[in-house]
Formats: structure tokens, sequence, C-alpha cells
């Protein structure tokens, strides 16, 4: 864990000293003949964004995209110059139906989300060119469901936005009495006419952020 990742220091930073991390790294850097996405110094990005305490909406994905220069550290985010991927195309179809004054960028980049308390959240926070999940298993699953606990724990009123099978076991980690669970298929193009489309998940989130006395997030992205 070499780059800086603020606050979250305090609740972080001695992971990197249990078994399960030492041992993920030691697979990663054996890994060196492979091409890893996002670059090393990309891995945290989510934390270098939306620090512990600004944190108040957490998307979670599974693992990051594995084609050429499309991960970026945030969850289902690509660089603007990169094209759209299914799912985030259909993210923003959801948008322009939530009554949120979102106009698709014409671009996949969702920093202005994670500057605002957004943490895109990967389960995993590595893979390898053409090999999704190749890093599943590796120890990445024990820090991030540690990240989902210690928000849990040590925050109120927080929304966790879970999108699938996969993300949707997480929610045994939070407590929904203090924070609000919203729950759909995965906007993937096989699953998204299964009710992702229709869900008012943005919309719903800046209701209860606005209810708890929080600033709603601005889902808009400029161009």
């Amino acid at each position: 864990m070499t780059q800086s990742i603020g606050d979250w220091s305090n609740y972080l930073s001695q992971e990197k000293e249990k078994d399960y991390f030492v041992s993920l790294y030691s697979f990663l850097n054996s890994r060196n003949n492979c091409e890893i996405y996002p670059p090393r110094g990309e891995w945290f990005k989510a934390f270098e964004y939306s620090s512990f305490n600004s944190t108040k909406v957490i998307i979670l994905g599974q693992d990051p995209y594995h084609g050429d220069g499309q991960a970026e550290g945030l969850s289902f985010s690509v660089p603007k110059d990169i094209a759209i991927p299914p799912s985030l195309r259909n993210i923003h179809k959801e948008l322009e139906s939530n009554n949120v004054n979102f106009t698709s960028p014409g671009h996949g980049n969702l920093v202005t989300w994670a500057n605002q308390g957004v943490l895109l959240l990967n389960s995993v926070l590595t893979v390898e060119k053409q090999s999704p999940a190749a890093h599943a298993n590796r120890g990445w699953e024990f820090f991030t469901d540690h990240v989902i606990s210690v928000l849990n724990e040590n925050k109120n009123n927080l929304v966790f936005i879970l999108w699938g099978a996969y993300a949707q076991k997480k929610s045994e980690l939070i407590d929904g009495t203090k924070h609000l669970i919203l729950c759909a298929p995965h906007p993937s193009p096989f699953s998204a006419h299964k009710g992702f489309f229709g869900s008012q998940h943005f919309l719903k989130t800046n209701e209860y952020l606005e209810s708890t006395n929080q600033k709603p997030i601005d889902w808009r992205i400029p161009k």
C-alpha cells in the first residue's frame, strides 16, 4: 500500500502487516511478466478521491475492467478517451430516467462523483489483461470487506449501492438499521432489463441523503 490514502490510513494501515496482505503482494509481485490493470499507482485511487470522512455513498463493483487502458482504480469508471463500457452505458440510461438532471456526457469518467464522497470500490482491486477475475480469491476481498466493515461500524446514514448477486452478498457486512442498502440486478446488458432499469437508485440515494441532513450527490458529469 504505497499510495497516500489520507484519513483512511487510520483504519487501513494495519492491514498491510497481516498475513493475507503480505501473501497478496507476494502474488502480485510474482506476476511481473503479466499486464496488471490498473497500473500499480492507481490500485488505491478510490480512497484518494473519496476520503473516509467525506464518503457517504458506496457503489460496489466486482473487479476492474480487463481491457487495455480501461481500469483506473474506480469501479465502473473509465478514462475520458476510452469507449464507454456496456454496463456503464446502461448506468447512464438509468440516470437519465431518474429525475436527477443527468445527460450522458459522452464519456465514462466518474471522478466528479468520487470528489463528492461516492466511494467507487471494486471488491478486487486488480486484474490481468483480458483475464477477468484473474486476481479473485487472492486476498483483495479480505481488504475490501474490511473497508466495508469499517464504514459500517464507524459511520452512520451511508448509502450502499449493490448491483448484482456478487455485490449483494456484501450486505451481510452492513447494518441496515443505520444505513440504506439499495439492491438491484447488475447493469450488464445480460441483466439490466431484469430490474436494474427502473430501480431509481440515484434518485433514492439523494432522497435519503437529504432526509438525513446530508448534501445530495450532483450526478451530472461535465463533458
